[in-house]
């Protein structure tokens, strides 16, 4: 087997199980530990993988976007195509929460555009500001404490609120999904508790993000995959992801 050959199956078998052992591959590939050692190190300096003790892990990120302003211009069309999927869900009545996300900005664009008939509440101070104009909308505004983006408000005034509510349908952004580990991260430790009592006060709740989130790591792990009803993201996802969601339950929209 080439040595290009080979590579490519290790970062197709991680892919699919998010890591990879030495001594595994080298009875996979029928070659010396020495050899697997040496395509692993490559691999790493292509930044394709990281190297943990006996074997290697697949390259994720934290980008630390932590203002709202740093991630509001980044893949801007692909969150636009979410937004159109996601308002498909919404139907006339009901009762609906919007997290602080740029994504969920631009569901509540489409709903104040299209004059809907639906109560939005939510914590994210942008998406306050774009309901200027008398509409049907109604939107209940939920206060708290600043979060360190200075984009919305969290923690335990915030949650108190939050459990007032019973949400027909809710949609939240992520920092990260990791289908390995089964979890979803923020940034904040209380904006995931904040984002998890939504998902506790939820009929149904939506992972509203772009691909490229399955990808990226925050600092706090504040869901399983499994706690939301579902992923709306802005394409097909590759096959062993969405098999791994699949598995959890989720609906992929």
């Amino acid at each position: 087997m080439l040595q290009q050959e080979r590579h490519n199956q290790i970062i197709a078998k991680l892919n699919l199980d998010g890591q990879v052992r030495v001594k595994d591959l080298s009875k996979d590939f029928n070659v010396t530990e020495d050899c697997i050692r040496k395509d692993l190190n490559i691999l790493e300096k292509a930044k394709k993988l990281k190297r943990i003790h006996g074997g290697a892990i697949q390259m994720r990120t934290n980008l630390h976007a932590i203002n709202v302003n740093d991630r509001r211009d980044v893949r801007v069309e692909e969150k636009k195509i979410i937004a159109q999927k996601a308002i498909e869900l919404i139907k006339p009545g009901t009762t609906i929460f919007l997290g602080v996300s740029t994504v969920t900005l631009e569901i509540a664009k489409l709903i104040y555009q299209r004059n809907l008939n639906v109560m939005i509440v939510t914590n994210m101070i942008d998406i306050m500001k774009l309901f200027t104009q008398e509409c049907v909308t109604q939107l209940f505004f939920i206060g708290g404490a600043l979060n360190n983006a200075k984009d919305g408000f969290i923690g335990s005034f915030t949650i108190d609120q939050i459990k007032k509510f019973k949400f027909d349908l809710s949609f939240i952004g992520v920092v990260g999904i990791n289908v390995h580990e089964k979890k979803v991260t923020t940034y904040f430790v209380e904006d995931g508790i904040t984002k998890k009592e939504v998902i506790n006060s939820s009929k149904k709740c939506y992972m509203v993000a772009e691909s490229a989130k399955f990808d990226l790591d925050g600092n706090y792990a504040f869901a399983d995959i499994s706690d939301f009803t579902g992923y709306v993201g802005e394409k097909r996802l590759d096959y062993d992801i969405e098999k791994k969601l699949n598995e959890s339950g989720l609906e992929i929209i």
